[in-house]
């Protein structure tokens, strides 16, 4: 299938090339803040990933039609290098996939809080609560906000979400394909499988906290990415980089330069 380009954004300045995939529901700026921690090392590309952001949508959901899309815009960027491509949750098995089938074009391969296998998480209830809003009522975001707060008590995830209402004179509407991804959901928390080895150097970042990757899932990963380095950031969550930039900086800073 073909897609238009991909929305992308450039944050840092320094001599490495780097590629941020974001996850579910999520967009290329939610890395911004690393990117510019990373800036005097790296120029980041941040990518809105099919489906989301302000990049174009799709009919339906499939991994590996989701890393070849990304795969064109990496290569645009990368202009004949390879780049560090970094991923987390479900940008992380889009990352995975392309390292996989795309390798001339990733020198190193950051995964965060994902593994290559069925994924446990509450996106069902997230999605589901984002799809009953009578978004066309709202006049505020507050409203938004004050309605989802039933179905998602956090308030750093309600804001989260909530960066995907677009509100204006001609209307409210979701940003992302939100209908299809959620009736895709089960294959989006699948892993399609994959054959063949990346054998770059390959960090993967788990919270600490989060049930996104277990003891099983090592053996799986290093399968596939034979380099493989795991470290696990105490405190942080599904979201690591937002919850625990410091240290996801720190890591990161580490592996880019090593």
């Amino acid at each position: 299938m073909t897609v238009s380009p991909l929305f992308t954004s450039l944050v840092g300045s320094g001599p490495i090339k780097a590629v941020f995939l974001h996850g579910l529901l999520g967009r290329g700026k939610n890395f911004t803040r690393i990117a510019k921690d990373l800036g005097d090392q790296a120029q980041t590309l941040l990518i809105d990933l099919p489906n989301h952001g302000a990049s174009p949508w799709t009919e339906d959901f499939d991994y590996v039609q989701m890393a070849d899309i990304a795969a064109v815009t990496v290569e645009e960027f990368a202009d004949g290098e390879k780049v560090v491509l970094m991923g987390h949750s479900m940008g992380g098995k889009i990352a995975m996939l392309l390292a996989l089938r795309h390798p001339h074009l990733v020198k190193k391969l950051v995964v965060i809080d994902i593994a290559p296998g069925e994924s446990k998480g509450n996106f069902e209830v997230l999605m589901d609560g984002m799809l009953a809003l009578p978004i066309d009522t709202y006049t505020t975001r507050s409203q938004a906000a004050a309605d989802l707060a039933t179905s998602v008590p956090s308030e750093s995830t309600r804001a989260f979400l909530l960066q995907n209402l677009i509100m204006g004179k001609e209307g409210n509407r979701w940003e992302p394909n939100l209908v299809m991804l959620r009736e895709n959901l089960p294959r989006i928390m699948a892993w399609p499988g994959a054959t063949g080895t990346f054998d770059g150097p390959v960090l993967w970042i788990a919270g600490g906290d989060s049930p996104y990757i277990t003891d099983a899932d090592a053996a799986p990963m290093r399968a596939l990415f034979p380099r493989v380095r795991k470290i696990s950031i105490k405190g942080a969550g599904h979201w690591v980089h937002a919850q625990k930039p410091e240290e996801t900086v720190y890591f990161l800073r580490q592996f880019i330069t090593a």
